[in-house]
This record gives structure tokens, C-alpha cells and sequence, in this order.
């Protein structure tokens, strides 16, 4: 329906300029353009032929490349969150959060431009998996504190 009212508004602006007005006011809305994102880059986008090995191939790498760069984000922001646990100082006064978070920033930047998927996979599942036994080491250090506590409790 917006379509059709589009496009008679649109001939009703030709018809007023070929019957020759001496005044003739051109409206521009703002929806004269494709219904569609999809239209819209029809419209724009130069397309380039390709064979069918190619279109599955380029298809495969996107995805590949989409799939790791939102697990990379996913782990980067897991080690944010893991990090807030490590309150406390080292031997220099600066806390282990923010010692985490500075080395895995560089960790993050020294391997941005791998291409080799292998590669990238193995560094996505050992970050994993550091992230992961570290939360867990922390977690029975709380316990062991906490069963610590609990026995001095019961002394007193």
C-alpha cells in the first residue's frame, strides 16, 4: 500500500511539471527511497559474479571469521567479569584485577591479526580454559578460607 501511495504521489509530481506550472513545488519525503534494506542494496551495491565454489567458500570463511570474533568478544568480556573477583594487592600494591585485565588486553592484541583458524580456535579454548580453573582455584581458595573460619569459630 505505501508502495502504490509512492508512487501516485510521485506522478502526480511529473504530471504537474509536464503540464508546464509556473510555480511547481517539489516535495522530497523522506520515504522515496527503497522499502527495503534489501532493495536499498540492490539498489547501491555494485554485485560481482561468482561461481558457486566461491560463494560457499567466502560463505564459510564469514561465518568462520563471525563465529570467532564473537567468541573472542564473548571470552574477552568473560575475563572482564571473572577479573572482579581479584581484589587484592600484590607485592607492588597494584591489584590483581587490574594486572588480569592489562595482561589479557596484550594477550588479546598480540594475536588480533591470526588468520589460521587452528590457531584461533586453540587460543579461544585455552583462554577458556584459563578463565575457567582460575575461577575455580579462587572459588576452593574462598571455600578452604571459609572452612578456616569456621573451625576458629568453633575453638572459641
Amino acid at each position: 500500500m505505501m508502495a502504490y501511495m509512492r508512487n501516485c504521489r510521485n506522478l502526480m509530481i511529473r504530471l504537474k511539471l509536464a503540464a508546464g506550472n509556473d510555480v511547481v513545488c517539489i516535495q522530497r519525503f523522506l520515504h522515496d527511497g527503497p522499502d527495503t534494506v534489501e532493495e536499498l542494496l540492490d539498489r547501491h551495491v555494485v554485485k560481482k559474479e561468482k561461481s558457486l565454489d566461491d560463494g560457499e567458500d567466502e560463505l564459510l570463511a564469514r561465518q568462520r571469521l563471525t563465529s570467532n570474533r564473537r567468541e573472542a568478544l564473548s571470552l574477552y568480556r568473560d575475563i572482564l567479569r571473572a577479573t572482579r573477583f581479584f581484589m587484592w594487592p600484590d607485592s607492588r600494591g597494584i591489584l590483581w584485577r587490574d594486572i588480569l585485565r592489562e595482561n589479557a588486553r596484550k594477550e588479546f592484541d598480540a594475536a588480533r591479526f591470526e588468520k589460521d583458524p587452528e590457531i584461533v580456535t586453540r587460543l579461544l579454548i585455552g583462554g577458556r580454559d584459563a578463565v575457567q580453573s582460575a575461577l575455580e582455584k579462587l572459588a576452593e581458595k574462598q571455600r578452604q578460607q571459609i572452612e578456616k573460619e569456621r573451625s576458629g569459630a568453633d575453638r572459641r
